[in-house]
């Protein structure tokens, strides 16, 4: 018999589960929230960007350069005035945060023009403003239950474990272009070593057969 006031276990695992569930359900953005976009520059190419943005708000923008090159990019945020609020030129990855001086559009470039043969392939993730709380304060006199601040832990966890993975997925994918380009130029240099040495050894078969053959003399008669 379970003692008062205690749960059985059945019911306990379905709060869990029901509480993963409700976290899992607000895991997914809303309006305003972050636009995460990898896409590709190409060489001499200028890319832009543009978000409309609410006085006060705190943004961050965090980007990386997973191929191309030596994995550089400039990148340049203005606010609606044309004021350059961040500038860095050939960076592979950088994070700037801020906050609107001022409501209007903002924009931010990737520039790829001081390349000329490669193109680059670049990650962006732009957040604006903060998470909603996953229980809102307003209306609300009691302190949270242990099952929603359960639900606000594990919520706060797959955050984590989100933002986990699309760094490692980053870093997999910056890798394994590293990893194709290193085995191309194995490649080419493999195919070179073969034409050099079908080369070389021709030639020291033709300078072995000229050591052997005979070396025919002519005669010429001068008459009187």
């Amino acid at each position: 018999m379970p003692r008062p006031g205690s749960l059985p276990r059945w019911a306990a695992a379905a709060g869990r589960w029901v509480c993963g569930l409700l976290a899992l359900l607000l895991l997914v953005p809303g309006p305003g929230g972050a636009s995460e976009i990898t896409f590709e520059l190409p060489d001499n190419a200028k890319q832009c960007f543009y978000e409309d943005i609410a006085q006060g708000t705190k943004c961050t923008l965090e980007f990386q350069v997973i191929t191309g090159g030596h994995y550089d990019v400039d990148c340049r945020l203005e606010d609606p005035d044309g004021k350059v609020l961040y500038k860095e030129m050939k960076k592979q990855y950088d994070s700037f945060t801020f906050t609107a001086s001022k409501n209007g559009t903002y924009k931010f470039c990737f520039s790829n023009e001081f390349s000329t043969f490669t193109h680059k392939t670049v990650y962006f993730d732009f957040q604006v403003g903060e998470d909603p709380p996953l229980f809102p304060s307003e209306n609300r006199v009691s302190a949270l239950t242990q099952m929603e601040s359960a639900c606000v832990s594990i919520h706060e966890a797959l955050k984590s474990v989100i933002d986990y993975q699309t760094h490692f997925r980053l870093r997999e994918a910056q890798g394994r272009s590293r990893a194709e380009d290193l085995n191309t130029r194995v490649a080419y240099w493999s195919v070179g070593e073969a034409l050099i040495l079908l080369v070389v050894s021709i030639g020291q078969v033709f300078l072995l057969k000229s050591f052997f053959s005979d070396k025919r003399t002519t005669t010429t008669r001068v008459g009187s």
